[in-house]
């Protein structure tokens, strides 16, 4: 058992960071979350909804994005038309803290790592913003592709940005790297 342990010792540590990591930060979020009463929105979720409403009014979109008077969700409205709703899980907290972990088992000199996440994190709530503007409008124009865009297109986009950040990451930063 000893020369298993010795041979996967390396696997066995990256498992366990990442593992560890990841459920403390997901209890730091759940109770981020349980600090808002049930009808609120948390801030993150607010701040995605209004820096997409303020990327799209850039683009000169008349988009009016508020929160519910009686709902845990900010509503958008395009041209006057109710396109969908914000939530909190529109804000990408559950990919960065998938990212963070994976970073953080993969760590290498601690200033590069504290580095990469906090750009990293900066670089994914950024995408997250896009793509609810492209989403917005997208669904606009065709409702029709509303589903798969939001179910599948979105969502292979952001996890495919953080897995490319991740590739990045090992070959360049980890202690893995060389």
């Amino acid at each position: 058992m000893k020369k298993y342990l010795v041979q996967f010792k390396p696997f066995l540590i990256f498992v366990s960071i990442f593992f560890l990591t990841y459920i403390v930060f997901t209890l730091l979020y759940k109770f981020y979350l349980n600090s808002y009463q049930a009808e609120e929105l948390d801030a993150v979720t607010t701040a995605a909804g209004q820096n997409a409403e303020q990327l799209l009014k850039l683009f000169n979109y008349d988009i009016i994005i508020q929160k519910s008077s009686q709902n845990p969700w900010q509503e958008i409205i395009l041209n006057g038309k109710f396109i969908a709703r914000i939530t909190e899980g529109c804000n990408a907290l559950s990919v960065m803290i998938l990212f963070v972990s994976f970073v953080a088992a993969f760590s290498g000199n601690f200033k590069k790592t504290l580095l990469f996440i906090i750009l990293g994190l900066i670089s994914i709530y950024v995408l997250n913003v896009i793509r609810i503007c492209i989403l917005i409008v997208l669904s606009y124009n065709f409702p029709q592709y509303t589903r798969f865009l939001h179910g599948t297109f979105f969502p292979l986009m952001i996890y495919g940005y953080v897995f490319i950040l991740w590739i990045f990451w090992i070959n360049r930063f980890s202690k893995y790297a060389k």
